[in-house]
């Protein structure tokens, strides 16, 4: 697949580049051998492949989450400056218009 430097262009535009006109058609080439390969690999018959997303058996060791009662949160809240409601109390950050 052959891309035109008006279609690199707009790639560029898109990416927010600045770039040269030596650069539109260094990049104009570069591109259109990238995808041309990709091309090639699409041609690969893969129809006896099985999909897969993990290929080294490798699986994940989780545990059920278990709730543990602390009593540091009585003591966090006994530290701060301000309390309201069993709660630590905080300056205002933001403010309706």
């Amino acid at each position: 697949m052959s891309l035109s430097k008006q279609e690199v262009e707009h790639i560029a535009k898109l990416a927010k580049l600045n770039i040269t006109e030596e650069e539109k058609n260094q990049y104009a080439e570069q591109l259109s051998n990238i995808l041309d390969y990709i091309g090639k690999m699409n041609l690969i018959d893969m129809s006896a492949v099985k999909p897969t997303s993990q290929v080294t058996g490798l699986v994940n060791i989780t545990r059920t989450d278990v709730r543990v009662d602390s009593e540091i949160e009585k003591e966090l809240v006994a530290c701060a400056p301000e309390v309201a409601l069993n709660q630590i109390k905080v300056p205002t950050i933001l403010k309706e218009k």
